[in-house]
């Protein structure tokens, strides 16, 4: 590739293509814009190419792409979730990637989480599940079964201290609430024969999902859940000692960390369900990774930089330290396997469902969170909720 890459470079400029230097602009998030902009100046200093990053919140950085890619103003590599392919791809926005020998270098879960219609749209970094974070000064053993956590919680909880058991983003926040609906069987989209996602089989109302979402509303009610919380609020709970347990992934375990928590990672407690058997919660599994858009003027170099300087142990490696998460490069996982955070949250993750990445997936969001509100605030009941929320998605993805 490095070889092609000064052919292509030398090509454009005898023919007077490249008038100025080319440069590659990456948008990323706060996690990885330090690691790329060190990388950049390794690549410029190797090939004279400059790398700008601009740093861009995470939850916008897909509809800002959206906006500008088509214009030709927008980056030429992005960093996201496998989940956004399915609607870029569809759209035209992303280019399909070419791994050659490198393809073996990477889990081949984490390679299938960025295909879409049999092609390769991005060059996996890490896996990410939540499971359960906890304060071991408060509470020295997470309990096996929600049954158990219940009566836990009804010991300790005290709002006006307050004082909680157990708090998760909620506000609404279908992701983290995902668990409590999977443990008996709930679902976003089921599979055809072949085993493709069928958006027209939702799964979000059937017992299994209404089991998960009536024990949520039951929390709340009794106080012993408290509603709305978002992540500034989790994070201060925890943080300050008046939550035993929080369910989070391992973007808060470095802040954990920093405050000073003697913490543990755990299983999230089974749930009972209507048959007497016990459902273990099971989270999305999400893939962190870097894609080209279909709309750079420079995609021989963005590949370049993909595959040659993202695409080994030494960046893979610098990515990890700066935001710990299981790393999709297998050479790299092999040098962090042994970290004891990263393998209790493999232990939760081996039962995780991988998040949906096809277009459709954008027209649950709004209604599941709808419903989630609605149980919280006690304006519906579970099943009147989540109901009237899959007959909006069918509606919207205009299923028979």
């Amino acid at each position: 590739m490095k070889k092609l890459l000064g052919v292509v470079l030398g090509v454009l400029a005898s023919v007077g293509v490249l008038a100025q230097a080319p440069k590659l602009v990456i948008w990323a998030d706060d996690t990885r814009a330090p690691v790329l902009r060190d990388l950049g100046a390794t690549f410029k200093a190797q090939t004279g190419v400059d790398i700008e990053v601009v740093e861009i919140a995470f939850d916008q950085i897909r509809g800002q792409f959206i906006t500008a890619a088509p214009t030709g103003q927008g980056p030429d590599i992005i960093a996201g979730p496998h989940d956004w392919v399915g609607e870029l791809a569809a759209n035209g926005l992303l280019e399909p990637i070419e791994f050659g020998a490198k393809l073996a270098e990477f889990s081949a879960s984490a390679v299938q989480a960025f295909s879409y219609g049999g092609k390769n749209y991005g060059v996996p970094q890490g896996t990410e599940n939540i499971a359960i974070i906890y304060n071991k000064k408060l509470i020295a053993q997470v309990p096996e079964t929600w049954d158990e956590l219940l009566a836990y919680a009804r010991q300790v909880t005290d709002p006006t201290k307050p004082m909680y058991a157990l708090v998760f983003q909620n506000g609404p926040d279908p992701y983290h609430w995902f668990p409590m609906l999977s443990a008996c069987g709930g679902y976003i989209f089921g599979t055809d024969g072949a085993g493709a996602l069928n958006p027209c089989d939702v799964g979000l109302a059937n017992a299994g999902a209404l089991r998960g979402a009536q024990l949520f509303a039951d929390m709340i009610a009794e106080g012993l859940l408290p509603a709305g919380v978002g992540w500034d609020t989790m994070r201060a709970l925890f943080f300050g000692g008046n939550a035993a347990m929080v369910i989070s992934g391992p973007w808060l375990v470095a802040d954990t960390k920093a405050a000073g928590i003697d913490y543990g990672i755990a299983m999230i407690p089974k749930i009972q369900c209507a048959d007497g058997s016990y459902g273990i919660p099971k989270p999305f599994i999400g893939v962190q990774g870097f894609m080209v858009s279909a709309f750079s003027q420079n995609k021989v170099l963005a590949m370049d930089f993909l595959l040659n300087y993202i695409a080994t142990t030494g960046t893979m490696l610098a990515l990890y330290q700066r935001n710990p998460r299981p790393p999709a490069h297998l050479p790299t996982f092999e040098l962090v396997k042994t970290d004891p955070d990263i393998a209790a949250f493999g232990l939760q993750g081996q039962y995780g469902i991988p998040m949906p990445n096809i277009p459709e997936m954008a027209s649950v969001w709004g209604a599941w969170a709808d419903a989630q509100s609605l149980i919280a605030n006690g304006q519906a009941t579970p099943e009147e909720a989540l109901n009237e929320a899959v007959q909006k998605i069918r509606a919207a993805l205009k299923c028979p």
